[in-house]
């Protein structure tokens, strides 16, 4: 049982990790992909750092739809969705310098509460 559990939370963190690194590497390619079809052909031109994030992104999906099928999904969800826009934002002010206002510091805070508060146990 105590396994499993260690395994539950290497792929959630897992799961983060992949989630946040596919949308910094795709900002960071600057590059959302174009598709063209020229002489019967269809062409798909996508820069190798965006191809990183696309890749990195498909992977924590997958990763997800398992990460769903071992908790409950009302547990689960409001909690990586919460952890990964924090993430986000702070991967977002730490990497490409973005600025965070005084409400996403207030809205920030109140996920992290939220995140708390929903895993309070009750004695």
């Amino acid at each position: 049982m105590k396994g499993r559990k260690i395994m539950q939370i290497i792929l959630v963190i897992l799961y983060l990790v992949l989630t946040v690194s596919g949308l910094v590497l795709m900002k960071m390619g600057n590059n959302p992909g174009s598709i063209a079809i020229k002489d019967g052909t269809a062409t798909f031109g996508i820069s190798l750092i965006s191809f990183a994030g696309l890749f990195c992104y498909l992977c924590s999906f997958l990763l997800f739809t398992r990460i769903v099928v071992m908790f409950d999904l009302s547990y689960i969800m409001p909690i990586v969705t919460g952890i990964v826009q924090i993430l986000t934002l702070v991967a977002s002010k730490v990497v490409f310098k973005e600025n965070i206002s005084v409400y996403g510091i207030v809205g920030a805070s109140l996920v992290i509460i939220g995140i708390v508060v929903m895993n309070w146990k009750q004695s």
